[in-house]
């Protein structure tokens, strides 16, 4: 059930209702009515699917039980990493089998040798990433003793498949989020009416930012060779905003829709496309994600606290595996190295920590300097994004090398006029808002109310009138 389509408009306020007809001080029925709803909500996506993530919940409810009671720590430590081999090696299969398959059938070619694998049709299951990741955490939690092991087998399955963060996160912690579900949640006025205005936001994000990027992403990106460096450069600027718009306008409508349920979900977006460098660039995007490979990896490995050539390898060991996080092609991977030296300076400088507060903090514009950083770091991204969105690396090289032929400095072929009005109207409200929770917020603070449903209101014409078709989620594919 996609976030932009008829069946959730009708679907959430129906579960809304449900959900606070129930008297508060049950909220372990308010649990039930979150489970059996976040299991038809993924249900009908491919209800057979349900048979995973069921799974994962009790394999890690059972192994959480025991290592509550288990003190030997062989013990405790076999029990981890059942969890961990579990849990992985189904991710590894549905994500990764095809992919080192053909990478071994390749190896075997390259030696002169021929070998065919046996290739298998495999549907890859939507929110698998984010789910197993989120289960991992509570496990590992627990063996660390953190957290102590949930006793709710209802309250602990709401945490799994909680409908609004399922799909593509963000990525929770238990230590965060599992005690949500075991006290009594009372329904607010003022946290409903922001949770409306965030994913107002993001489907804004969603249906006029990104799916109107994508329809000029598609089209350039098909036939690359057809196009000056220029216009090369226009489809990567839209695929930078299309994947942003996309990814950040879910995080903001799963955030918007947990807190009319009364839930806090860690914030996922923070204006990444105002950052000053690549470090603070990935303090700012995914957030669930680069916080949970800096907890459950980074630091186990030793972070930086080691030799310099530890702190490097360590990085790139973080941004590999991000990036084969994402998808099962060597376009992630490269784009995960890439990242990694576009880091490796500001580690060998220290200067890797130098911009954490909001960007030009109380002042209404940035600085010279900050525009020339805001700029550069953008362009290293755009970059960067290229190999994200490209089909194999030969594509890539191919496409970025256009871009940087002399056709650069010819006018793009094709100018969307309106689309570059819009995400300049986007940005510049999002610049507005950056030192609020997200970009519309800013607007809940106008004092004149009738300005402030204008707003509203202009924002729904325009998420009406852009609306393309019901296209579903980028990250739905990680």
């Amino acid at each position: 059930m996609l976030f932009n389509s008829f069946e959730f408009a009708v679907f959430l306020p129906l579960v809304f209702a449900i959900y606070w007809l129930v008297p508060k001080r049950f909220f372990q029925a308010q649990n039930s009515i979150l489970l059996i709803s976040s299991y038809i909500f993924y249900g009908w996506w491919d209800w057979r699917f349900l048979s995973l993530i069921m799974f994962s919940s009790v394999l890690d409810y059972s192994i959480g039980i025991q290592l509550g009671k288990r003190k030997g720590p062989k013990t405790r430590k076999v029990l981890l990493w059942t969890s961990i081999v579990a849990n992985i090696g189904v991710l590894m299969f549905f994500k990764y089998y095809n992919f080192f398959a053909e990478s071994f059938a390749d190896a075997f070619t390259l030696f002169g040798q021929g070998f065919d694998p046996l290739r298998l049709n495999i549907i890859l299951p939507v929110g698998i990433s984010f789910y197993t990741f989120q289960t991992l955490s509570y496990t590992i939690d627990v063996y660390n003793k953190r957290l102590g092991p949930a006793k709710d087998p209802i309250a602990f399955f709401s945490y799994v498949s909680f409908f609004p963060q399922l799909v593509a996160g963000p990525i929770e912690r238990a230590l965060h989020f599992l005690p949500q579900f075991h006290r009594v949640r009372i329904f607010s006025e003022k946290a409903s009416i922001d949770g409306l205005r965030q994913i107002l936001w993001g489907l804004f994000k969603k249906m006029v930012i990104a799916d109107n990027c994508a329809s000029w992403v598609d089209l350039i990106f098909a036939t690359p060779g057809d196009y000056s460096g220029s216009t090369l450069l226009l489809g990567g600027v839209f695929f930078a905003f299309q994947i942003y718009g996309d990814f950040s306008g879910y995080s903001d409508i799963a955030i918007g829709t947990a807190r009319l349920f009364g839930f806090d979900l860690m914030k996922n977006f923070a204006f990444p496309y105002f950052s000053r460098d690549i470090a603070e660039f990935w303090r700012r995007w995914h957030i669930s994600l680069s916080t949970w490979f800096r907890d459950y990896m980074y630091i186990p490995m030793g972070g930086s606290k080691g030799s310099l050539w530890t702190s490097i390898r360590n990085i790139f060991v973080i941004f590999l595996v991000s990036g084969f996080w994402h998808g099962a092609n060597w376009t992630f991977i490269f784009w995960g190295a890439l990242n990694a030296l576009y880091f490796i300076p500001l580690l060998l400088t220290k200067r890797n920590r130098t911009n954490i507060g909001v960007i030009a903090s109380g002042d209404l514009l940035p600085s010279f300097v900050d525009v020339t950083k805001i700029s550069f770091t953008f362009l290293l991204t755009v970059i960067a994004w290229i190999f994200f969105r490209s089909p194999d690396l030969a594509y890539a090289f191919s496409y970025i090398g256009e871009i940087f032929s002399a056709s650069i400095f010819t006018l793009p072929e094709l100018r969307p006029i309106n689309l570059i009005v819009l995400i300049v109207l986007f940005m510049m409200l999002e610049w507005v808002g950056r030192e609020q929770e997200f970009g519309l917020a800013i607007i809940g603070k106008l004092s004149i109310r009738p300005l402030r449903w204008a707003s509203y209101f202009v924002i729904l014409g325009l998420i009406f009138y852009y609306h393309v078709e019901d296209r579903q989620f980028i990250y739905f594919q990680f």
